[in-house]
């Protein structure tokens, strides 16, 4: 695991008892929602268009097991290109 996301992961552990509800921010082309989704964990999900409709901001709250999957989750949509994560 990288730097990066290792003290994200610390700040995590610290920041929450686990298993914790966790909110999931992404900025992402409207046209790569569906990869967004299908990459991300399941939640309850909320969506906002930009003025522009090019871009979909997602908003998924996700009951996660530990800072791991959290992690792990980001690391997974990273993989999408245009992402960006909040």
């Amino acid at each position: 695991m990288d730097q990066t996301y290792e003290q994200f992961r610390d700040r995590l552990e610290e920041g929450y008892d686990w298993p914790a509800s966790y909110t999931f921010k992404f900025v992402v082309p409207k046209d790569k929602k569906g990869s967004l989704l299908s990459l991300a964990p399941m939640g309850e999900i909320s969506e906002k268009l930009s003025s522009t409709g090019k871009y979909v901001s997602v908003t998924i709250k996700s009951m996660m097991e530990t800072p791991d999957h959290v992690v792990d989750a980001y690391k997974r949509v990273s993989a999408i290109k245009g992402v960006i994560s909040l």
